[in-house]
């Protein structure tokens, strides 16, 4: 199957936006150790992009909380289950890894949470950066903690923080 994709400014940087055509697969941070660039053989296509692209320009904005998009993240069961928890965190609010891992039914599984979360393939829109440690402490973030700060800050700016 076709992978397209194209790249989208953002305040965070050039962010890589790439799926299949129908849905978003990929969001890929211009730093940070969840750097993603495309590959040989994928297609540049913005125009399959301009949902997600407006999306994220409202969310930037302050004027969207939360995402409506066709997602297809590829991993294993777990891994989709931790994600789909991670988009039950309010816009503005975070949790702690072990509060991710009682959401997932495991509480004991905080070590793989953190490692499912630090796996999200579509970060920002399955929002990863709302976990945080379990003293309050920004931790690592595949963007880097500055990025993970600014979407924090952002969202509290505009949102209901608790």
């Amino acid at each position: 199957m076709t992978t397209y994709y194209t790249y989208t400014d953002t305040p965070i940087g050039s962010l890589l936006l790439a799926g299949n055509g129908e849905s978003l697969q990929q969001l890929g941070f211009p730093d940070g150790k969840a750097r993603r660039r495309h590959e040989a053989g994928w297609v540049e296509d913005a125009g399959r992009f301009s949902g997600v692209i407006e999306q994220l320009r409202r969310y930037f904005a302050g004027e969207l909380k939360q995402f409506d998009l066709p997602l297809a993240p590829a991993g294993t069961a777990f891994q989709r289950r931790v994600w789909s928890a991670l988009r039950g965190i309010p816009y503005g609010e975070t949790r702690s890894y072990g509060e991710l891992a009682r959401d997932t039914g495991n509480g004991k599984a905080s070590r793989a949470v953190g490692a499912a979360n630090g796996r999200n393939p579509i970060p920002v829109i399955i929002p990863c950066h709302r976990v945080i440690g379990g003293d309050g402490s920004l931790t690592g973030f595949g963007g880097g903690l500055d990025t993970k700060r600014f979407l924090l800050d952002l969202e509290r700016r505009n949102g209901n923080a608790r």
